[in-house]
């Protein structure tokens, strides 16, 4: 059947409206060894698909996963010429002894890494119809990340390898690359992290891809995330509206931060948001016994801001995530990690998505032999009822002054 569909460079597609993004994981259980099968992974690109997905966001290639995507992808090409899903495909980047139980050295990396680069060039070529980034590393540069991180110059190193790579014709020049960090890692926080080799990054890759994440912050910063005295005058919904609005505004500073950085740099290039989310669940830092940030509502109404303002900024945001992936934290079902899906591991949507579902989206869409249907039954009075405002600012500023 013939390809009517002329297919977009990453520069079409990035920071394109009529091409959302998301990030991508398609684990149904609490192990990796479990790998999704192909048909299982094309359920998942439709019901992306009919969200108005186009580009979808993957973070390794030692595994099957990423080469059953892109066969996933194709397959449903070959099928319908129609249908359009990119990819930017993540080369999983790690420091010497990562993951051994030996100590980590961050100033040296893993042998692996030449494997993993190669296997995504070779990918690169093979799928380039459906390859239109290569992220290097993810949250690889940021300190936080203890077990894995490398120096900037590693990263540079490899993005400079694939740059080259494209110079030379072995690569496409429509490809773009990138490393997708914590906005920390590009310059808009701690100045430690402002180096010679991360200044050389930035000017390497063809866009920055950032990382912001104002749910985590709502355990390490409250002051930012609290009810005032003055909005209790306010229904519940409008408290928490205010309350993600100042979320999605903390996003904002910390995309802003990244780009006063590179542009002290002298550098313009366009800027991303590689992740950002909002967990529904958290029986830890975020849920009931600390800040109380997590649950659908609160989620859905920051996946709805977070769109609007990237849309209209013209950002890629590749929300994170997709589908709840239990793998994640195997070890405690109840941790964040495991609920930051819009969609339940069984498919059901939560509320991000509810008015999708009362769209008919999904009407003939399945995951794993199940309808799309909405969580709490769609009854949005009883997702209230279960939702748990945040903390009195002042309550916690005076915390905060006795501490």
């Amino acid at each position: 059947m013939q390809n009517t569909i002329k297919h977009k460079s990453a520069s079409e597609i990035l920071g394109n409206p009529n091409y959302l993004a998301m990030s991508y994981g398609g684990y149904r259980t609490n192990s990796r060894r479990v790998q999704p099968t192909v048909l299982q992974l094309k359920e998942d690109m439709k019901i992306l698909s009919a969200m108005g997905v186009k580009i979808i966001r993957t973070y390794n290639v030692h595994l099957p996963e990423a080469v059953n995507v892109l066969k996933a992808i194709k397959e449903l090409r070959q099928e319908n010429p129609e249908f359009e899903m990119y990819v930017m495909l993540g080369a999983w980047i790690d420091c010497k002894n990562a993951w051994t139980g030996f100590e980590p050295n961050h100033n040296e990396e893993s042998e692996r890494n030449v494997s993993e680069i190669a296997h995504a060039v070779e990918l690169a070529n093979e799928y380039p119809e459906i390859i239109k980034v290569i992220a290097v590393g993810n949250e690889t540069m940021v300190k936080w990340a203890t077990a894995y991180y490398v120096q900037p110059s590693v990263i540079l190193k490899w993005v400079n390898h694939l740059q080259d790579l494209k110079k030379k014709g072995e690569l496409t020049k429509d490809l773009w690359i990138t490393s997708s960090d914590n906005f920390a890692s590009w310059g808009g926080g701690d100045k430690e992290y402002h180096t010679k080799e991360l200044n050389e990054l930035i000017k390497a890759v063809d866009y920055i891809s950032m990382h912001t994440y104002p749910m985590h912050d709502t355990h390490y910063n409250p002051i930012f995330w609290g009810i005032s005295e003055d909005e209790f005058q306010f229904s519940k919904e409008k408290q928490l509206d205010l309350a993600m609005n100042r979320s999605v505004n903390y996003a904002k500073s910390q995309y802003n931060s990244v780009k006063k950085y590179m542009q002290s740099l002298g550098v313009d290039k366009p800027i991303h948001i590689g992740e950002t989310g909002w967990a529904t669940f958290s029986n830890e830092l975020y849920g009931s016994n600390d800040s109380k940030a997590v649950d659908e509502y609160k989620a859905g109404i920051f996946y709805h801001k977070m769109r609007d303002w990237t849309n209209e900024a013209g950002i890629s945001c590749f929300y994170f995530e997709a589908f709840d992936e239990p793998w994640k934290d195997a070890g405690n079902s109840g941790g964040s990690e495991n609920h930051f899906g819009l969609f339940t591991v069984d498919g059901n949507a939560k509320y991000a998505v509810w008015n999708l579902v009362d769209e008919g989206a999904f009407k003939k869409l399945k995951r794993d032999g199940n309808t799309i249907q909405k969580t709490f039954n769609g009854n949005l009075k009883r997702l209230l009822d279960s939702v748990e405002m945040p903390p009195h600012r002042e309550f916690e500023k005076q915390l905060l002054e006795t501490k």
